[in-house]
């Protein structure tokens, strides 16, 4: 046996270019011209019907054949309308080249579950070649041009053009049991891409620090994002490792520890040690020549100072891993020292393809477009961040060969990339129209103040200090709860790190990435409102559910295979219709990396939830005795796809709930 879809598909393939033979025919006989009585034509136009009848029939079982049997997959419902509403668009005015295409879900759920806002512009556009239809006849057309399909129950007109669409209860219901019983599953990739995020990127001999927060918390988030959904990631940790500090670092090293070539110095305390260097490297001019000296030496690879740059940038390694290892990151150091071999190439490339002009001994290119040129060589004939940035982004896409790259710096850094990407497609690198090339840029952190987050003595926050007092001010709020008294201590150490580290990144991510944000521990560990620690609990609360109606894994699983969803109450369908937007959220934040979209979803599931709980018996009981006289298992069903949505956007967000809290 063939594939079932493969052989529907050939014999609608069949049966379509049958029907337009026959339909060619039938034209042909009322063309007043050939009016001469047909035997055939009754006959015709029997077989016509005939097939058509067939035609509906099949493509209604393909479409039901591809709901229920698409494997694992989860549909994404919003795709699939507009697919359905393309081609009834595309039918209704064929004179329209690119007809606008508008699906989305219906803010006011008396109205549908879905609206097609098409028919407004589409009247807009014929008005301007000089057609005026009304929005409403527009509307009419496309719903009659509706092809057959497996979603939709109705198709309403309201207003002036507006397309209120009503989902079947059937289809909703089998989407529901198909999550269940495969799990949360993406929706099918067209093609496995690869995915480089540039992230954190702190800078050696120098502490992390709170401005480094954002672009670790945003670089991971996306990285598990693109991993979920089926890209190949490579995360990358672009360090400052290279330069004129570390001349200064080195020279620094031989006079404090003279014998560090053969034991280890002991420079735990990095910044005090930078901050020495710098003063000197300030107020002494022989250190400073020296320290330049130094840096011609590094350059040079000789092996004493590269065992000096190697120490320092050790000593740094292990102070920024206990930071990764706090917020659960893995990522691949690849700094500028990786990238210093190829800088001379990069050069010589857009040299001889005449690209580089001379400006007061500097090499500039200017890229098309832009008012700012890039430096790619100094007047001393040292190389720049430019250089570097284009030697990264060279090896990135042909090394590496990345289909997507994106940078995630602060918007500071906005025209630094612009002006390197530009430089990049005019020497032809790459093509935006087929790889995408990105800058997630990012808002700075403030304090409550409304001013940019220092210490009390104006220093910048240490990042292992904010996390430290994030764990501090945690375990003070589940003894507040007195979730002490009932959870083990190792339970309570995993809650504690699991709210302060959730709170900490939630904080961050629910605020649209390109707005500065207010940092305050008060707010993000508040149990009300969009925070982590609500929607800890809440997730803790709904996870508990069936463990208190006594019912397992397997039990849910045999319901889950055997038992249909019902979604008769008005919550349990807007419950069952919000897990299902899942897809759909993840498709918007994948076309614009603006991740705050799934934090608002997770509490719009929330409290969803909480409407439908309140509103819907789960699992009732005897009042004197307290026990279960009955469970409504569609229901505890419900309950299950909520966790099962909510864990995956917790982990996506890099945030680990944990069993009890």
């Amino acid at each position: 046996m063939g594939d079932p879809i493969t052989e529907y598909t050939t014999r609608l393939q069949q049966q379509e270019r049958e029907i337009r033979s026959l339909s060619a025919e039938i034209e042909s006989l009322k063309n007043p011209q050939s009016l001469s009585p047909s035997p055939r034509l009754d006959e015709l136009r029997d077989e016509n019907t005939k097939l058509k009848y067939r035609l509906n029939i099949l493509k209604r079982g393909l479409q039901e054949e591809s709901t229920t049997h698409c494997g694992k997959s989860m549909m994404n419902i919003n795709l699939r309308l507009q697919e359905i509403f393309g081609e009834a668009i595309r039918a209704s005015c064929p004179e329209l080249d690119n007809p606008p295409l508008s699906v989305a879900p219906n803010q006011q759920a008396k109205f549908g579950d879905y609206q097609c806002n098409s028919a407004m512009a589409m009247a807009q556009m014929l008005k301007a070649k000089g057609m005026k239809i009304n929005p409403r006849e527009i509307a009419e057309k496309i719903i009659q041009n509706l092809p057959d399909n497996e979603l939709i129950q109705k198709a309403e007109i309201a207003g002036p053009g507006f397309i209120n669409i009503h989902l079947k209860r059937t289809i909703v219901s089998k989407l529901l049991s198909n999550l269940l019983i495969n799990g949360v599953q993406p929706p099918p990739l067209a093609s496995r891409k690869k995915v480089v995020v540039d992230f954190s990127s702190p800078n050696i001999a120098k502490e992390m620090h709170v401005g480094h927060l954002r672009s670790t918390i945003i670089g991971e988030s996306m990285s598990r994002l693109f991993e979920f959904l089926g890209y190949d990631v490579v995360r990358l940790n672009h360090v400052g490792d290279w330069g004129t500090q570390f001349g200064m670092l080195i020279a620094h090293l031989q006079d404090k520890f003279p014998d560090y070539r053969t034991s280890s110095p002991p420079i735990g305390d990095l910044q005090a040690f930078y901050k020495e260097s710098k003063k000197r490297f300030d107020e002494e001019e022989d250190f400073k020549k020296r320290a330049y000296q130094c840096v011609v030496r590094l350059q040079s690879k000789e092996p004493d100072f590269i065992k000096g740059w190697n120490l320092i940038c050790d000593v740094s390694r292990r102070e920024f891993q206990k930071v990764y290892d706090c917020l659960d990151i893995q990522i691949v150091e690849r700094g500028e020292s990786f990238y210093q071999d190829m800088m001379t190439k990069v050069v010589k490339e857009f040299e001889e393809k005449g690209l580089v002009e001379l400006d007061e001994g500097r090499k500039i290119v200017f890229a098309p477009g832009q008012s700012i040129p890039l430096t790619v060589v100094k007047s001393d004939g040292g190389y720049t961040y430019d250089t570097s940035d284009l030697a990264a982004l060279h090896h990135r896409l042909f090394t590496e060969k990345a289909d997507i790259i994106i940078y995630v710096t602060d918007s500071g850094q906005a025209t630094h990339f612009q002006v390197v990407f530009a430089a990049a497609q005019m020497i032809g690198w790459y093509n935006p129209q087929v790889t995408r090339v990105e800058h997630a840029g990012f808002g700075v952190v403030l304090g409550e103040d409304k001013k940019k987050f220092k210490t009390r003595s104006g220093d910048t926050v240490r990042l292992m200090d904010l996390l430290e007092e994030g764990l501090k001010r945690s375990m003070d709020k589940l003894k507040e709860k007195e979730r002490d008294k009932v959870l083990t201590p190792e339970e309570l150490t995993k809650a504690q790190r699991s709210v302060a580290f959730g709170c900490i990144k939630y904080a961050d991510l629910s605020h649209n990435r390109i707005n500065d944000y207010v940092f305050s521990f008060d707010k993000m560990l508040d149990d009300r409102g969009n925070t982590a620690a609500y929607l800890l609990y809440a997730f803790t609360r709904i996870r508990s559910i069936a463990r208190l109606a006594n019912i397992d894994e397997a039990t849910l699983r045999k319901a889950a295979e055997t038992s249909e969803v019902l979604l008769d109450h008005e919550k349990e369908w807007k419950l069952g219709k919000c897990i299902l937007r899942f897809p759909e959220i993840l498709q918007k934040i994948l076309d614009d990396l603006l991740l705050h979209t799934l934090c608002d979803y997770l509490y719009e599931l929330a409290t969803t939830f909480t409407e439908f709980y309140d509103s819907c018996y789960c699992v009732e009981k005897d009042r004197q005795t307290g026990e279960v006289v009955k469970i409504n298992m569609w229901r505890m069903l419900l309950c299950e796809a909520t966790a099962a949505i909510m864990a995956k956007c917790f982990d996506i967000l890099g945030i680990n709930p944990v069993g009890r809290m």
